[in-house]
């Protein structure tokens, strides 16, 4: 296959979502070596699981598939740009490239605005409309001196 042929796959899994009501219009392909190792749709609304975006959903599959969590070597074919959640778990895995058709923009005409959550970023974290509040400070440090002394650590 063609790198026109998984995008279009990815455009088909969101256009067939939308028809079964399974999640948003969003569909996500990984290839690895020219095989696809991953593809999913939305399934925010059929799991209640906010994080079950396109991309995430492919990355977990591929991620099984391959039995690894470094994908280093696959692309992922996005039919839209990828929110920052899922751009953060692109990276995470370590994809090569990314492929995507339409925009954040194409996006946020029909209700799928990520702009807030870039502007939210932006901002000083006390100015952000989800506070994050400091709690057991010195004790939330253990679990990383464990880490730092864990000698057969699998680093990631």
């Amino acid at each position: 296959m063609e790198s026109t042929s998984f995008m279009q796959l990815a455009i088909d899994l969101a256009i067939e979502n939308v028809k079964q009501g399974k999640g948003g219009p969003f569909g996500a392909v990984v290839v690895k070596e020219g095989k696809i190792v991953g593809q999913a749709a939305n399934s925010v609304t059929s799991t209640n699981d906010p994080t079950a975006h396109a991309e995430v959903n492919a990355i977990r599959q591929a991620c099984a598939h391959l039995k690894t969590f470094d994908l280093s070597g696959c692309e992922l074919y996005a039919s839209c740009e990828p929110c920052p959640m899922c751009l953060a778990a692109i990276y995470w895995a370590r994809i090569d490239k990314v492929y995507v058709s339409a925009t954040k923009h194409d996006a946020a005409e029909v209700g799928f605005d990520d702009a807030f959550i870039y502007e939210e970023f932006a901002l000083p974290k006390e100015n952000r409309k989800v506070l994050q509040v400091p709690l057991l400070v010195q004790e939330g440090k253990a679990p990383f001196k464990a880490w730092k002394q864990k000698t057969d650590k699998i680093p990631y």
